[in-house]
């Protein structure tokens, strides 16, 4: 399996975009979202996309689990990988506290529940869902919900279950909804950028 693709905005970076792709995609799906916020964002930005681990059904791209119908007893091993495959990605010049997960559809239903065990930056999930029985931790990284009013593979209402579980919207619980369904509009990028400027600041200027 190839284990990521990277695109490096500078020669020296200081942040890391880690990207989550949805089911049935892969790892170059949102390679191009990434390229744009790290050259919107103005930062030192690392993207580095992720494969799935497992086959897709359909025989091409890949999935985090099963779904349709959705495995969810898979879960809890797709997860406890995932932040084994984080925790071992080279932080000696990136740490996880300069870190970000985007993820969409699946991708973003693994972002939180993964990225919420982990100190990271923040997390930007997209199109999400919540896991079964999924409880974030009190002390997580800050979290933006961005969806679609008209999803009809994931719907709008999945959001607000999340927001709920993550405490509610708040400064560390942003909710965005676009007039759209199951995709990342580009008008949303602007305020992802915002969100990445936010919670990585460059460390020359940060506190």
């Amino acid at each position: 399996m190839d284990d990521l693709l990277i695109h490096c905005s500078e020669e020296h970076p200081q942040i890391r975009l880690v990207l989550l792709h949805g089911w049935g995609a892969d790892a170059s799906d949102l390679m191009p979202l990434g390229e744009s916020l790290a050259r919107g964002s103005g930062l030192a930005l690392e993207c580095l996309a992720l494969n799935a681990p497992l086959p897709h059904p359909a025989g091409f791209g890949r999935q985090w689990y099963g779904l349709f119908p959705a495995q969810w007893a898979d879960v809890p091993q797709a997860v406890n990988q995932l932040k084994e495959r984080l925790e071992a990605i080279d932080q000696q010049q990136i740490p996880l506290s300069r870190t970000v997960l985007l993820g969409f559809s699946q991708g973003g239903a693994m972002a939180l529940d993964v990225g919420c065990q982990l100190p990271l930056a923040g997390i930007i999930a997209c199109s999400a869902y919540p896991h079964p029985h999924w409880q974030p931790r009190t002390e997580r990284p800050p979290v933006v919900l961005i969806h679609g009013r008209d999803d009809d593979v994931v719907p709008v209402e999945a959001q607000t279950e999340l927001a709920e579980q993550l405490g509610g919207e708040s400064e560390t619980c942003q909710l965005i909804t676009f007039s759209g369904g199951h995709t990342i509009p580009e008008t949303t990028q602007p305020l992802m950028v915002q969100a990445l400027q936010s919670w990585l600041k460059p460390i020359s200027q940060a506190p």
